[in-house]
């Protein structure tokens, strides 16, 4: 049983819903469960009809679920306040000004914001997990999951670079003297070194942990264009060593009463139909299973309705089914 289960997909083709109906069943099974979404639409919210923040907070009405909403912009700061901190105390006075400002510029940039909203969830899974048997991700749309998700990868590699030189520097340091003097050794207890050394570790923990303790799901509307994305996501997910467990078709177009002829009827069975041949092209071309094919609702997804969506999604809350 994975305690971590990934929702993700297409923007748009109802990640929150799915996400939020999972945990709701995984609560009925008796497992204490934790929804964390690190989609800035904060979504999650909506769907429970509460809001929550970055910690932790119940869900009203049902026992044994709990939800929280990261928020992108609030991740950023703190990434970049820490990063300030950290290397003000390891540099000269006149640099502290220069890379305040390069922080500053950087705020806005794609790189920032993925660093910290990886650095929020991988927090999530490593000092907020311990008291729940599961915890669902309400994924961002997949191409930015995507890049989260590759960056144990690329980001433990430079690590491992910028070490490497650090090392180098130091010890041609402790390999100069001036006259008779014999030079300072300062490998051990470097503050650069030791800083590396957390990211280096914190990075060796997400890749294993995404690798052995986590489900990913992908969310697809019957339409063309969430089929293809899904299709590519699927092979994005395999180049990263990640299986995806299953799939979920959402939003299809409920068939109206045989005895039903008005051009409504009309046009809605024609929709079933093209839906129907989509479905039909992820089951026999995809390789992980269609788990659930979930209606459309007349209005929003929530309370009584959330418990029906969930009732539909045929994903297993104590061992889902491996591909």
């Amino acid at each position: 049983m994975e305690p971590f289960v990934f929702f993700g997909g297409k923007g748009g083709v109802g990640k929150t819903t799915v996400s939020c109906a999972y945990g709701y069943k995984c609560a009925g099974a008796g497992l204490r469960t934790l929804v964390v979404s690190t989609d800035p639409a904060h979504s999650v919210s909506d769907v429970f009809d509460q809001r929550f923040d970055d910690d932790p907070a119940p869900v009203e009405g049902v026992d044994g679920l709990d939800a929280m909403e990261i928020d992108p912009d609030d991740e950023v700061q703190r990434h970049l306040g820490e990063i300030r901190e950290g290397l003000s105390e390891q540099v000269s006075a006149a640099m502290v000004s220069e890379i305040n400002r390069q922080l500053e510029m950087s705020h806005g940039t794609p790189g920032a914001y993925e660093a910290a909203l990886f650095d929020a969830f991988v927090g999530v899974m490593r000092e907020e997990s311990d008291p729940y048997d599961r915890v669902v991700f309400d994924t961002a749309p997949t191409g930015s999951t995507l890049r989260l998700l590759g960056l144990p990868e690329f980001l433990g590699d430079w690590i491992e670079r910028l070490m490497y030189k650090r090392k180098q520097s130091i010890d041609l340091f402790e390999k100069a003297a001036i006259g008779d003097m014999e030079a300072r050794r300062v490998m051990e207890g470097d503050p650069v070194l030791a800083r590396l050394q957390d990211r280096k570790e914190f990075f060796e923990y997400a890749g294993e942990t995404l690798r052995e303790d986590a489900a990913f799901f992908l969310v697809l509307n019957p339409d063309q264009l969430s089929v293809n994305e899904t299709g590519r996501a699927i092979e994005a997910f395999a180049e990263r060593d990640l299986a995806v467990r299953g799939l979920v078709a959402n939003k299809l177009t409920p068939e109206p009463d045989d005895e039903e002829q008005g051009r409504g009827a009309r046009y809605l069975r024609e929709k079933v139909a093209t839906e129907r041949e989509r479905i039909e092209q992820v089951e026999e071309g995809f390789d992980p299973p269609l788990l659930a094919a979930i209606e459309s609702r007349t209005r929003e997804v929530r309370g009584d309705l959330l418990a029906e969506v969930a009732a539909e999604l045929d994903v297993d809350p104590a061992a889902p089914e491996r591909a």
